[in-house]
Parts: structure tokens; C-alpha cells; sequence
């Protein structure tokens, strides 16, 4: 079978601060996350892994090469474009509460109910255009492995969501239905028949970080 570890992003100062980032906004890790990246890479370190696909986004690919370089694996990074977040439009860089308050049924939508998120109204992308690009490539990735090998793919929250919960067969209006993804968690996917079908193995994992969730990790 072939596994894929999908992995959030370490935590931002935008995070932090409670900002969304999309695919054009991005913010430096804090100094913390390394040390998360460090726990990460202790819980992951018994598996072998073929490669590494990371978004280009900079909060993305400095967690996947710190996490390559905590390993201690000689593991191939492939940049990947189709794993960028969310385009936001007009959202990225703005604070959550003050989308809130200026769009507060699209915002519900985003975070609740995909089905009846408009994504013009911001000037931004779809679920389901996010969805057609992440999964053509792990699809693609599962149709060419010799249905034994494990990768890790590094993204960000709403993007990982709407690919995973899609690729494991949920409807549109299902996506958010177990709410978002921490900051450096895992989340294991397999498949068995080369990528036709995926089954959800772990979700949001974070047991490796020994420390307390704060409601900014989550998103």
C-alpha cells in the first residue's frame, strides 16, 4: 500500500496573530516551530520515505526542509504548485474578526460550509478548483508509486483539508465537518489500488508536540 503524510505547516506569525495568509500572503515561522518540526521529525523517523512534496509557499517549504533536514534522511523535496492555500483574494494579510464582521456568511460558509462559500464575492478560488489541482497530483503520485512506498506532503490548513477529506470520498458540503488542521500536525491517507479509492488513516495528529493546542493553531 502507499501512505501519504500530509503535513501542516508550521505556525506563522500571521497565525499568530489570527491573519489569513492564502496563496499569495505568507509570514516567517516563528522560532517555536522549529522546535515543533524537531518533535515532528522524532515521530516520523522510523519510516522510510521515498519523497517530499512541498507547497513553494515559504512557510511550507522551509517546514519541509528543516523537517528533510531533522530526519536525516537523504529524501528528494519536489515544489509543487498545486499544493499552494487557497487563493483568498481581497482576505489575504486581513485579520479574521475584521472578515468576520465585513463578511460574516461568507467567512461561516469558508469555515462551515463549503457548498455555499462564493468565492467571487472575494476574488478568490473555489473549493472546487483547490480541489481539482491537489488531487490531480496525489493522484498522479499514487497512479506512478510501486504501491509500497510512503511520502510526505507539506501544505497548509484549508487547502490540506478540502484535498484529504475529497480524496477519501466526502461530499462538498462534508468537508469542514471535522473542523480544521493544527499547525505541524499529521494527517495519514493510504491507498491501496494505486490512488482509485483513499482511506483516512489518522487525522490531525499532534500527540508529538507535548504541549497545550491554543485556538490559533487550528484553522
Amino acid at each position: 500500500m502507499t501512505k501519504f503524510y500530509f503535513i501542516r505547516h508550521g505556525k506563522t506569525q500571521w497565525n499568530l496573530e489570527g491573519r489569513y495568509q492564502g496563496a499569495h500572503g505568507d509570514s516567517s515561522l516563528l522560532d517555536e516551530s522549529f522546535e515543533d518540526i524537531k518533535h515532528l521529525s522524532a515521530f516520523l523517523r522510523n519510516i522510510e520515505f521515498t519523497k517530499v512534496y512541498s507547497s513553494p509557499l515559504k512557510r511550507a517549504r522551509i517546514t519541509a526542509e528543516t523537517l528533510i533536514e531533522d530526519l536525516k534522511q537523504e529524501i528528494p523535496i519536489v515544489i509543487c504548485d498545486e499544493l499552494r492555500e487557497f487563493d483568498l483574494g481581497i482576505m489575504e494579510g486581513e485579520k479574521f474578526k475584521d472578515m468576520e464582521s465585513k463578511y460574516p456568511e461568507l467567512i461561516l460558509a469558508f469555515r462551515n460550509s463549503p457548498k455555499d462559500y462564493h468565492h467571487e464575492i472575494v476574488d478568490g478560488e473555489s473549493f472546487d478548483e483547490v480541489i481539482s489541482r491537489t488531487n490531480r497530483l496525489i493522484k498522479d503520485i499514487a497512479k506512478d508509486s510501486d504501491g509500497s512506498e510512503n511520502y510526505i506532503v507539506v501544505s497548509h490548513g484549508a487547502a490540506l483539508v478540502a484535498m484529504i477529506k475529497s480524496l477519501i470520498g466526502e461530499k462538498l458540503a462534508d468537508l469542514r465537518k471535522d473542523g480544521g488542521l493544527s499547525n505541524t500536525s499529521v494527517t495519514t491517507v493510504q491507498t491501496k489500488n494505486f490512488g482509485e479509492t483513499f482511506e483516512l488513516l489518522d487525522w490531525n495528529n499532534t500527540s508529538f508536540l507535548n504541549k497545550k493546542k491554543d485556538p490559533t493553531d487550528t484553522i
